[in-house]
């Protein structure tokens, strides 16, 4: 299950994952908002897993068709979460992903939202 957050400064979109997500979960909800916001300007985006326990097969082929088409508007992920494999990835991995990218706990879940409305660099 995902859903979309409001109350989030202008520029910046966010969402919330529990659990498994499936290919519903991109059509309804992470496609519309990221390509509304990819129609604006670069993305700025804050993705808070408090659990995850993967992604359903469809849901793997709309997150590669997601990547290949929004991918290069990325211009700041937060990902605000305490399971420590997605941490390490983001660690190891992070460099791949166009624009900037940074890991914070659950209970720095402020910090991240103020860290990907900031500009670049700070």
């Amino acid at each position: 299950m995902i859903k979309a957050l409001s109350d989030l400064p202008e520029g910046v979109i966010g969402f919330e994952t529990k659990g498994k997500l499936d290919a519903a979960d991109y059509r309804d909800v992470l496609i519309p908002v990221i390509e509304r916001a990819a129609a604006a300007g670069p993305l700025q985006v804050v993705l808070i897993a408090e659990s995850f326990s993967g992604l359903t097969g469809g849901a793997i082929w709309e997150d590669l068709k997601l990547a290949t088409e929004h991918l290069t508007a990325l211009k700041r992920f937060a990902l605000v979460t305490d399971i420590d494999w997605m941490n390490n990835l983001t660690a190891v991995f992070g460099w791949l992903v166009p624009g900037e990218i940074k890991a914070f706990d659950l209970s720095e879940k402020s910090a991240a939202i103020e860290w990907v409305a900031a500009e670049p660099g700070s």
